[in-house]
């Protein structure tokens, strides 16, 4: 029989990794992985596994202490923190996407090293799929309308747009993103922008962004987001985790969009009473 030189014993250093390694079949071999992965992958927290730190505050010794022969870890990283994954001496996947595309490279690179080409296969052609009649339903529902512009933030102190794979959902949702993404941008750019539909989804914040006093301190009360009642929070893992979950994130940006033609899925939160925050 040949050897199966495939990883027995994988750390997963974000989310986004172990989601996909979920995707693929494969999460019995994750050996260890991060606090944050066990919020967003129910299954590794009903199992024991060693939670270590992140990309951004990776710890050679934990890392070690899995007795890994593989590390996946994704941005946002410190120059430091790659330097304790090298540390560790185990083969290191390092991914910093920024389109769909590269996700779909990624999600492929993990399943062909852990011997899941099939199925990594199978799972993109999926996200293809959904993406594809989420646009489809989308363009339906906006009929000979103008495309909403709207504004996508990934943090708020300072002001950052969210990141290029974002941009091109809510283009798929049948929106027009607003401004560069992955840039800071100002709050007094975002209303010369005049927008029609925000939405927060900062990273790690789950669905706890204060969209109230957000929109108070940056003085939005007399914009047309506060007067039509359109700001939403997406839960940070549905548009920030750059893995199979974001079909999730599209279907939320698509409620907040057409409310009328798609349903409210979990993880999208609207406020309506901005003027009176």
């Amino acid at each position: 029989m040949p050897s199966d030189y495939t990883p027995q014993r994988v750390v997963s250093l974000q989310p986004s990794a172990t989601l996909i390694l979920q995707a693929i079949g494969k999460l019995d071999r994750l050996a260890a992985c991060t606090k944050y992965c066990a919020d967003v992958c129910p299954e590794v927290a009903q199992i024991s596994r060693i939670i270590v730190a992140d990309s951004w505050t990776a710890q050679s010794e934990q890392i070690l202490s899995a007795r890994p022969d593989l590390v996946i870890a994704s941005v946002p990283y410190q120059e430091k923190a790659v330097t304790e994954i090298l540390k560790s001496g185990a083969r290191f996947l390092g991914f910093a996407p920024k389109t769909l595309a590269d996700i779909y490279r990624d999600i492929a690179c993990i399943a062909g090293i852990m011997g899941a080409s099939i199925e990594g296969s199978k799972i993109i052609a999926l996200m293809q799929q959904q993406i594809e009649e989420t646009r489809v339903q989308a363009a339906a529902a906006r009929g000979s309308r103008q495309r909403p512009r709207v504004y996508c933030e990934e943090w708020g102190k300072p002001l950052i747009a969210s990141q290029r794979w974002v941009a091109e959902l809510v283009d798929a949702a049948g929106g027009k993103f607003v401004g560069t993404p992955g840039a800071i941008i100002s709050a007094e750019a975002v209303l010369a922008e005049d927008p029609d539909v925000m939405i927060a989804a900062w990273c790690g914040a789950r669905d706890r962004v204060p969209l109230e006093k957000v929109m108070g301190k940056r003085g939005w009360h007399e914009t047309k987001l506060a007067r039509e009642g359109r700001v939403y929070c997406i839960n940070d893992e549905l548009l920030n985790t750059p893995a199979p979950s974001l079909v999730h994130g599209l279907r939320a940006l698509a409620a907040a969009l057409w409310p009328e033609s798609f349903p409210l899925p979990q993880g999208l939160r609207q406020i309506t009473n901005v003027r009176d925050a």
